[in-house]
């Protein structure tokens, strides 16, 4: 599970080889999401959407997309409109929250990080929406298919909180979602204040926590130890925790790579941990190992796990799934 080593698309490759790798989100959820390629529009007019390529100007907001990375298919549901292809459906549907379920009308137009481009120019798109990490190398031939816009995620401080928004809204530039882009985040605001709500009458109030996502290499635990520059500790700092693992350097990725010798230094703090249903890593594998069963939140049964499909990488829907799965685990 080497995620984001060389970018959101090898952080997954390898992701599913362990496994094989939310409503603030979709508003449509709570009704019914637009079906593909079928999302009526906010934005009449022309529309500019900046993005790592320079600018993508279309003569009216895009109907008819299709997206390359599930973040961005995510974002897009989220807006309530359903890409008409999309990236590896069957993975997509494991690890990203039903609430930004994906159309059973939309065609799978391959792996993210190899798309086959006849599918996607048989689909006619309006827009394509392609990751840096995964398609810049088919950039051009994306862009003789349909205008393709291409995101970047992981420069200047990584795919941060502020840059998942910043992402969001600008894929709401590009279907005329603007103002359902305003009401997703605001809806989103809320759920928040109303998980701090549930942990302050828990006594979990500015309750410390290091997070993990861990897998067995080599025989041993590797621990992905998120920092504050990602978009899961932005988003459990929204409901008032207080992430205590640090890293002296920036890493754009958001999160650093330890061994379990390296907790004992937020032994203290809450340890909060996603592991696949066939990698046990803090099970049984932990039975005998002395470093581990020394650390004070083991001592104190201060461990609290996650599901193994949690998406880490993910819009405003993923954040609110987090938010849930957190606050449960926390306050029962």
């Amino acid at each position: 599970m080497k995620k984001g080593l060389s970018g959101i698309t090898l952080m997954l490759v390898l992701m599913l080889a362990l496994a094989g790798c939310g409503t603030a989100g979709n508003t449509k959820a709570e009704g019914e999401a637009t079906s593909a390629g079928s999302g009526s529009t906010e934005t009449a007019g022309p529309v500019t959407i900046k993005h790592n390529r320079g600018e993508t100007k279309l003569d009216k907001p895009a109907l008819r997309v299709v997206t390359l990375e599930w973040t961005f298919t995510e974002d897009l549901i989220a807006l309530g409109v359903q890409p008409v292809g999309n990236a590896d459906n069957k993975q997509y549907k494991l690890y990203v929250s039903p609430e930004a379920a994906l159309g059973s009308d939309v065609t799978d137009v391959g792996m993210r990080n190899e798309p086959n481009l006849e599918a996607i120019a048989a689909l006619k798109p309006d827009l394509i929406i392609s990751n840096f990490d995964s398609n810049k190398d088919i950039y051009d031939q994306l862009n003789t298919i349909a205008p393709t816009i291409e995101y970047n995620l992981n420069t200047g401080n990584g795919y941060d909180y502020d840059k998942m928004v910043e992402v969001f809204n600008s894929i709401a530039t590009a279907v005329g979602k603007e103002d359902q882009a305003k009401q997703v985040l605001a809806d989103l605001d809320q759920h928040y204040a109303n998980a701090k709500e549930k942990l302050a009458a828990a006594g979990k109030s500015d309750f410390h926590y290091v997070i993990t996502q861990a897998f067995t290499y080599q025989n041993a635990a590797s621990l992905r130890m998120f920092l504050d520059n990602s978009v899961v500790a932005g988003t459990l700092a929204k409901i008032g925790l207080i992430n205590d693992w640090k890293s002296d350097k920036l890493e754009n990725y958001g999160f650093s790579t330890v061994g379990i010798e390296a907790l004992s230094k937020v032994q203290d703090s809450n340890f909060i941990y996603i592991t696949q249903p066939d990698d046990d890593v803090f099970g049984a594998a932990m039975k005998d190992n002395s470093v581990w069963n020394g650390l004070n939140f083991v001592k104190e049964k201060r461990t609290y796990p996650l599901a193994g499909t949690t998406w880490t990488f993910g819009g405003p829907v993923s954040s609110k799934a987090l938010v849930d799965q957190v606050v449960g685990v926390v306050t029962k």
